[in-house]
């Protein structure tokens, strides 16, 4: 191995640290490989690249003394074994070089606190300081030195106990969450950029509830989520009680996760109901309602995205069309549905109508199974009627036949309110069926909606 030999030249003590180690011995893929050496790690990866008969692409990093090398097997990085120590208002470490087990009391878990040794009086050898293959077989996320200065010192790694316990289905050491608790407040000073990159890897976890009950429990959620949190709990008034819709959320994230990896589709999940705490209200006849939740959540999904640091681009935009359009599909099982509304749920959704049934299964959560399949066998009957007038009428992603500009051309406009006008009666008349989506027809309309509107086309 390259590594050991360059090790060997330069005469320092080297290492495979962390994750890749975790995942050797936990037989997971892993393909980030940390090196570390009680020494210059900028100076065993020139070494290391010195080694290769052509060229490998070198980036040095001196403000952290680290380096990487983009190998064949991928990238690889070198760090010297170093120690931090931190200011209380301030999560960027004072770094000084260290011993290899300063190096190792440095790091978050002690399922990463493991090293297999490249030198050769112990070639390959696991080196286990804080007993992270005892906590590994247990199944257990517990820091290596005292949760409650590691944790201060670094309240990221709050966020990552919660993402590596979400990832890897392991516990949290009590000791451990406790500290977490009582450091939730100090998420404040970690950036928002680095909080939603754990949190979209909680997501991407193969059971997201996990991971937020987690985040709930331990009041972490609290401190950058405030609207999920306010989904939580149950109100009851004349023995009428609404159902606690942070769990129903949950639940709903789980579903849609157990069938699709699509992140955004996710993310419509989790904001689907994010409006029913400031759209509640009670009525004697009927009960607790959420009159309009689906139209507020979408008004709140920009602002959320926004103070979150999530993409403002097509991905909310995906996010906020779902939000809106959740509850329109189970409107559509009633036998004498028109095919308007059905074409006007195609327009709206467009491709995404896919994803959009699919979220409206995962919406379903009662536990009585009867009701969930009349649900189910519902939304068959709707993806049956939409895509037989989708076949017919092709209005997915609809546009009018006749542009705009066309409108313009043949009847003399210029830019005005009247061609939006016109546009919009051709694309009603399409909906209501009263013409085919077709261009001739289209074409022929404008011209009787014109007169109607006393425009003489040019000549």
């Amino acid at each position: 191995m390259k590594v050991a030999k360059a090790a060997e030249n330069i005469g320092v003590k080297a290492y495979v640290v962390g994750g890749y180690v975790r995942d050797l011995v936990m037989e997971r893929g892993s393909k980030d490989i940390d090196f570390m050496c009680v020494g210059s790690g900028i100076e065993l990866a020139e070494e290391v690249k010195r080694l290769y008969p052509k060229h490998v692409p070198l980036s040095v990093f001196r403000n952290f003394g680290t380096a990487m090398l983009k190998l064949e097997e991928g990238e690889v990085e070198f760090v010297g074994a170093r120690k931090e120590s931190y200011r209380s208002d301030s999560r960027k470490p004072l770094v000084e070089t260290g011993t290899f087990l300063e190096d190792m009391e440095r790091r978050d878990f002690t399922i990463n606190a493991l090293a297999i040794s490249l030198n050769s009086e112990d070639f390959g050898e696991v080196i286990d300081p804080f007993g992270g293959l005892i906590d590994i077989s247990k199944k257990m996320i517990k820091t290596p030195m005292d949760p409650e200065i590691t944790f201060s010192d670094d309240p990221l790694r709050m966020m990552r106990a919660i993402r590596f316990a979400a990832q890897l289905k392991f516990d949290i050491d009590a000791d451990t969450f406790y500290a977490i608790t009582k450091n939730a407040h100090r998420l404040k000073i970690i950036s928002m950029e680095r909080i939603i990159v754990e949190l979209n890897n909680i997501i991407l976890s193969e059971q997201p509830s996990y991971g937020f009950k987690l985040l709930f429990a331990s009041k972490l959620l609290h401190e950058f989520f405030p609207e999920l949190v306010a989904l939580q709990g149950v109100e009851s008034v004349d023995d009428k009680s609404h159902k606690d819709n942070f769990y129903h959320t949950l639940k709903v994230l789980d579903n849609v996760s157990a069938k699709s990896d699509n992140l955004w589709l996710r993310w419509a999940a989790i904001m689907h109901d994010i409006a029913k705490p400031p759209t509640k209200r009670f009525n004697k006849k009927v009960g607790w309602t959420f009159h309009g939740h689906e139209d507020k959540g979408a008004r709140m999904t920009p602002g959320i995205f926004k103070r979150l640091k999530l993409p403002l681009d097509e991905r909310m935009k995906y996010v906020q069309k779902l939000v809106r359009l959740h509850l329109r599909p189970i409107a559509l099982v009633k036998d004498e549905v028109t095919d308007s509304a059905l074409r006007r749920l195609l327009m709206d959704a467009g491709d995404d109508i896919e994803d959009l049934m699919q979220l409206c299964r995962a919406d379903v959560t009662s536990k009585n199974n009867r009701k969930v399949k009349r649900y189910l066998d519902n939304f068959d009957k709707v993806e049956r009627k939409l895509a037989e007038v989708e076949e017919r009428d092709q209005l997915r992603n609809f546009q009018p036949p006749v542009s705009g500009e066309e409108i313009m051309e043949v009847l003399g406009l210029s830019p005005s309110k009247m061609v939006g006008d016109i546009k919009e009666e051709l694309k009603e008349a399409i909906l209501e069926g009263k013409i085919e989506n077709d261009h001739a027809q289209a074409k022929e309309l404008m011209f009787i909606i014109a007169e109607q509107k006393g425009i003489t086309p040019k000549k």
